[in-house]
């Protein structure tokens, strides 16, 4: 089976560049798809300097979809949603005062990524920040997600005049320009080895979803703030980070899983949807005492729900939820985190199965639960579920079905409008045109 590169190199144009990013992707090209890939054939996409953030969205919801192994090779800037304190990629045309915008935010890329395995999922970084970006992760972390295995480096600001080198993803090239593809960790440790003096003092991340215990006591790598963006990205089954590997994998689900969703493209002024998880970790989860070798460590229903959706098996995958749903409800109570979060994959998995109607009825169900539980209207896993619910609303064909849940999603827009200018109107505008049809 091909395998699929995605080779992103992104940094603004003008004074706030910080890194030449776009400088490395002629050594990445030399290298044949094959290597980059580690199959035998590989389809190659490259983006350099992109514009406009749901361009780029594009290509990886594409990358992400595809059959077969995913690298991405992603070289760029990090910086921080002030309002929001949200972690962006720059792009070619961002700004202090556009990020919201015109970069990618991060948790885009986390969500994209999900339901993939980290057996076939490689994502190699070389990240540059400004000094309050740098502060940020450092205290909370890179969430990459709970199924991405990644390797790489965030640098802090350097201090001195001129673009940053991406020396890290340069000699990551380098290395794969001689026609092998070593195994991901030692290509990793290669490439640290022959820049030891420019990573001094980068975070350095390795490993599924990048965790990096001990780096330092404030460095985490769980669950990073959640979303809620312009230009929403399209939807997949939600799927739960990690709390850290070693506790994911002693604990399993009886851990408060954290949620998540992801995104679908919509039509024109419908939103949509935002990406939700919960607020980050300060710390890295601790490592898990050695298993005894009687060990038997419970598997990861998450993957079992991904097989079943790509095998086609939706009401196998939306039963393995359900159960998981009762059993959260059983033990922490219907409006818990553990059980919204099934909550939320059978919305996802619905939207899989093509039943938008009852995808939209789980969403708004999942907004008024945690609007009843005190949270916010502007809290991201609140606007996630709307904007979704918002979305799958826009999907249903039925006008009967869309007229009776119109109501229920116009109330909940006036009290949560989200981050999309003019959705409250777009419902308000549909409902009026649906109720005129009749």
């Amino acid at each position: 089976m091909p395998g699929t590169v995605l080779l992103l190199a992104a940094s603004p144009l003008g004074r706030g560049r910080l890194v030449d990013a776009a400088g490395v992707l002629p050594v990445l090209a030399a290298v044949a798809p094959a290597v980059l890939s580690g199959t035998d054939t590989a389809n190659v996409v490259e983006l350099a300097d992109p514009l406009e953030p749901q361009a780029v969205l594009t290509r990886l919801r594409a990358a992400a979809a595809a059959p077969g192994p995913l690298t991405v090779y992603l070289t760029g800037q990090l910086h921080l949603d002030r309002r929001q304190h949200r972690v962006h990629l720059a792009l070619a045309r961002t700004t202090p005062s556009t990020l919201r915008y015109t970069a990618l935010p991060w948790h885009w890329i986390r969500e994209e990524l999900r339901l993939r395995s980290a057996a076939d999922t490689a994502l190699f970084l070389d990240l540059h920040t400004d000094a309050e970006t740098w502060r940020h992760i450092t205290e909370r972390g890179l969430d990459c997600g709970p199924h991405t295995t990644v390797y790489g480096r965030v640098a802090p600001p350097t201090g001195r005049r001129g673009l940053a080198e991406p020396a890290y993803m340069k000699t990551v090239a380098t290395l794969l320009r001689s026609g092998h593809r070593p195994p991901l960790d030692v290509l990793h440790q290669q490439t640290l080895s022959r820049i030891a003096q420019e990573t001094a003092g980068n975070l350095l991340l390795a490993g599924v979803g990048g965790q990096v215990p001990g780096f330092a006591p404030s460095v985490g790598f769980g669950p990073a703030a959640a979303p809620g963006t312009e230009g929403f990205p399209p939807a997949m089954p939600a799927t739960v980070p990690a709390q850290g590997q070693a506790q994911a994998q002693t604990q399993a689900h009886a851990q408060a899983h954290a949620q998540t969703q992801a995104p679908v493209g919509t039509p024109a002024q419908a939103p949509e949807p935002a990406r939700t998880q919960p607020p980050a970790q300060s710390r890295p989860a601790a490592p898990a005492p050695a298993p005894a070798p009687d060990d038997h460590r419970p598997a990861d229903p998450h993957a079992d729900i991904s097989a079943a959706v790509r095998g086609g098996r939706h009401g196998e995958a939306d039963g393995i939820a359900a159960r998981l749903e009762e059993d959260a409800a059983r033990a922490h109570g219907a409006g818990s985190e553990q059980a919204l979060h099934w909550t939320e994959v059978r919305a996802d998995l619905a939207m899989f199965a093509g039943d938008p109607v009852r995808s939209c009825r789980a969403w708004l169900a999942v907004a008024e639960a945690r609007l009843a539980a005190g949270q916010a209207v502007d809290a991201p896993a609140v606007e996630a579920a709307v904007d979704r619910a918002h979305h799958q609303w826009t999907r249903i064909k039925d006008t009967a079905r869309a007229r009776e849940l119109g109501p229920a999603l116009a109330e909940l827009r006036l009290r949560v409008p989200g981050r999309r200018r003019g959705a409250l109107e777009n419902v308000q505008r549909q409902l009026r045109q649906l109720q005129a049809a009749r």
